[in-house]
């Protein structure tokens, strides 16, 4: 059996001895290339005095990664019981290092498991990254709990989150991300990075939290109007909003944007702006 550089076994020969195959119905794609893990684990900067928060470490290529980078601690949620067991060897390698969660992510508050600074670092499965996402960037309070996310999603949700407006990937996830984030498309990840080869190309993203939002809003209004806004994305902001009531072209007049304008055009501050005119306190 050859080794890795963290004294470990290669991923590949860890899925094969204990049998394991990627499931479409968690989302599951997993990489195996040492090197690229590291790419990951290194973009999210110094771990050395954090700890980190990662979502479905799979058979633990990532997990490695952000260990090997130094990370004071790892705190993994696994919800396929199938990889627990190559997560505990990698817990025996680095002695009080990780924590691994059995559950889904959406359910389970890690808060209890970590210490501040804490950084998210996370392959996340297709089927739960945008939800996850939008959590993070919407909690009770703000600042949150997190100095920054470095995420992998399928490309195209990655451009969208970058998105500047006017574009077609601009929408809900580009408004709420680069209202309270510093947002940046880090890099590209091949099909063939990954085992098995999904359809669509993989892209990282790093978020670096603002400690104050770029533009005073409420964050369930903020949501709520660009839900409304975008959720009719051909239609102008007149029709796509007239649920709020008959004088709904007033209001957007109210916060200086033109009724006959559609969301793609409307800038992160326009919509701070008319969820303040929208929703007023």
């Amino acid at each position: 059996m050859s080794i890795a550089q963290d004294g470990l076994p290669p991923l590949r020969e860890v899925i094969a001895d204990h049998g394991l195959s990627a499931r479409k119905a968690l989302g599951q794609n997993f990489l195996l290339d040492l090197n690229l893990t590291s790419k990951i684990a290194r973009r999210a900067g110094d771990l050395t005095q954090c700890d980190v928060l990662e979502i479905g470490p799979g058979p633990g290529g990532l997990t490695r990664a952000l260990l090997m980078e130094g990370a004071r601690k790892v705190v993994a949620i696994e919800m396929d019981n199938r990889c627990l067991a190559i997560l505990d060897q990698i817990s025996a390698a680095y002695p009080d290092r990780l924590s691994v969660i059995e559950g889904n992510a959406l359910d389970v508050n890690p808060l209890p498991h970590l210490s501040t600074p804490i950084r998210v670092v996370a392959n996340l499965p297709y089927n739960v990254g945008t939800e996850l996402l939008i959590r993070w960037l919407t909690p009770p309070t703000w600042p949150p709990y997190w100095q920054s996310l470095t995420l992998m999603f399928q490309k195209e949700v990655a451009q969208r989150i970058v998105a500047a407006p006017g574009s077609k990937a601009y929408g809900r996830l580009s408004v709420l991300a680069q209202w309270r984030t510093d947002a940046k498309l880090a890099f590209e990840i091949s099909p063939q990075a990954f085992t098995p080869p999904p359809k669509v190309t993989s892209a990282v993203v790093h978020l670096e939290r603002l400690d104050e939002p770029r533009f005073p809003a409420d964050a369930k209004d903020l949501s709520r109007t660009v839900s409304l806004a975008f959720g009719q994305r051909r239609k102008m902001l007149r029709a796509s909003l007239k649920s709020l009531g008959k004088d709904i072209e007033e209001r957007i007049r109210e916060a200086d944007i033109d009724p006959t304008t559609r969301a793609e055009q409307v800038s992160v501050e326009e919509f701070c702006r008319l969820s303040r005119v929208l929703f007023p306190k």
